[in-house]
C-alpha cells in the first residue's frame, strides 16, 4: 500500500523535483491533478508530500516566530531540528492517517442512498489509499502558512479546505454537496486545528472587532 508506482504520472515523480512538481500542479490545476495524480494503492508519494508540507509549515513558523521553538533540549537550533524530524517522521504521517480514517468513515456515510426498489445501498467510490492521497495533497497550501500572518494562514486553510472537497468529489466521483458535507470535519481537524486556521480566523475577527 505504500510503494511507489513504476511509471508515475501527473506529478508523482520521485524525489524533491517530483514533490515540487506535485505542489505546483495541485495549487494551479487541482482538478487535473486529482484526476491524474491519485493512483490506487500508491500512498508513498502522498505521505512524503504531507511530511514535506508539514515541515515547510514548521520552518516558516520557527523563522517568523522564534518564541514557538521548543527549548526543552538545550539550544534552539537542536530543539528546532528535533522538532522538524519528529513532525516529518512521526506527527505528519500519524495525523494524515487519522484524518484519512475519519474522512473514509464520513465518505461511507455520504455514499449511502436509499432506493425504494433496492433499499439502502452504497454508491461506488474509490479506495482508502486514494483518500489518504487526497488528504495529503489537499494540504499543499499549508506549506505557505507557517509565517505568523493571520490573513495568510487563514487563506491557506480555506484553500486547503476547498482542495479537499474538490479532491474528494473528483477521486470518489460524488457530488459537490456530498463532498463538502463529507470533508467538513476532516478539514476542520487538519487545516483548522493542525495548521492553525481557526486561530488565524479568530485573530482576524478580533482585530476587525477592535477596529
Amino acid at each position: 500500500m505504500t510503494t511507489w508506482v513504476d511509471n508515475p504520472e501527473g506529478g508523482r515523480a520521485r524525489g524533491p523535483r517530483g514533490v515540487a512538481r506535485a505542489w505546483v500542479e495541485v495549487m494551479v490545476r487541482p482538478t487535473r491533478f486529482f484526476r491524474n495524480g491519485v493512483s490506487p494503492g500508491d500512498q508513498a508519494p502522498g505521505l512524503v508530500f504531507a511530511s514535506t508540507v508539514a515541515t515547510c509549515f514548521l520552518v516558516g513558523r520557527f523563522l517568523t516566530a522564534p518564541e514557538t521553538v521548543p527549548t526543552t533540549l538545550g539550544g534552539p537550533a537542536l530543539s528546532s531540528l528535533v522538532a522538524l524530524v519528529a513532525v516529518a517522521v512521526f506527527v505528519a504521517p500519524a495525523a494524515l492517517h487519522l484524518t484519512a480514517a475519519v474522512q473514509t468513515v464520513l465518505l461511507v456515510v455520504a455514499s449511502l442512498d436509499f432506493d425504494r426498489e433496492r433499499g439502502l445501498y452504497q454508491r461506488e467510490r474509490a479506495g482508502i489509499s486514494q483518500t489518504v492521497q487526497v488528504v495529503a495533497y489537499a494540504a499543499a497550501p499549508c506549506a505557505l502558512a507557517g509565517p505568523a500572518v493571520p490573513s495568510l494562514r487563514a487563506a491557506c486553510a480555506l484553500y486547503a479546505t476547498a482542495l479537499l472537497a474538490l479532491g474528494v468529489r473528483t477521486v470518489h466521483g460524488t457530488t459537490t454537496g456530498r463532498a463538502v458535507a463529507a470533508t467538513a470535519i476532516p478539514a476542520a481537524m487538519a487545516f483548522g486545528v493542525g495548521f492553525g486556521g481557526f486561530e488565524a480566523v479568530a485573530t482576524l475577527l478580533a482585530c476587525w472587532y477592535i477596529i
